[in-house]
């Protein structure tokens, strides 16, 4: 094996390897959406829960037929389904395309890309697979913060998106700092 190729192939290794993470949380999210659909009633037919931290942390079934804080929940149920399907494939499709084929990203932000690959993935296939909406089970308490008592519940798609956004984002600012204090 030449230098080259054993450098290339350490590259596609190094880009795919984060994917992992994508099928895990994929994998943790179905499982978890699966067990609270056995095991719990919705709560609108029961108030059914679990109380994991008292009731700072409570696991329910819920079922979000819009998207991020039911946005659009009101929208007919076929535009619901072509929209929140559609949309979030294309920007799936769209970071991967960017992120195989300019590929600028450092390896912790490959890490956050693929928890965002992952969760986005979760929630279309309850979207595909599930009547009713997205299964969300996560109530977390928020103590009167912007006037909400609880958070809207959630799931592990929802804060993998979440949270692999933020590292993203925090990434991308931070090389930038860098790239502007090396050139100052």
């Amino acid at each position: 094996m030449t230098e080259f190729s054993a450098q290339s192939s350490r590259r596609r290794d190094s880009r795919l390897l984060p994917f992992t993470l994508s099928l895990i949380v994929v994998i943790l999210d179905q499982l978890t959406k699966a067990w609270v659909v056995q095991n719990l009633d919705l709560v609108a037919i029961s108030g059914d829960h679990i109380e994991v931290f008292g009731q700072f942390v409570r696991i329910i079934h819920t079922r979000n037929p819009g998207i991020a804080f039911s946005i659009g929940s009101e929208l007919p149920e076929l535009v619901r389904n072509v929209l929140f399907t559609t949309i979030p494939v294309l920007v799936i499709a769209g970071l991967l395309f960017y992120y195989f084929r300019h590929n600028p990203f450092s390896a912790a932000q490959r890490w956050a890309v693929a928890a965002i690959v992952g969760g986005g993935l979760g929630n279309i296939i309850d979207r595909i697979i599930r009547t009713g909406g997205v299964v969300d089970f996560i109530d977390v308490e928020f103590f009167g913060i912007f006037g909400l008592e609880r958070w809207p519940t959630f799931n592990i798609a929802d804060a993998a998106v979440v949270v692999g956004g933020i590292l993203l984002i925090a990434g991308i600012l931070i090389e930038e700092a860098r790239g502007h204090g090396e050139k100052g």
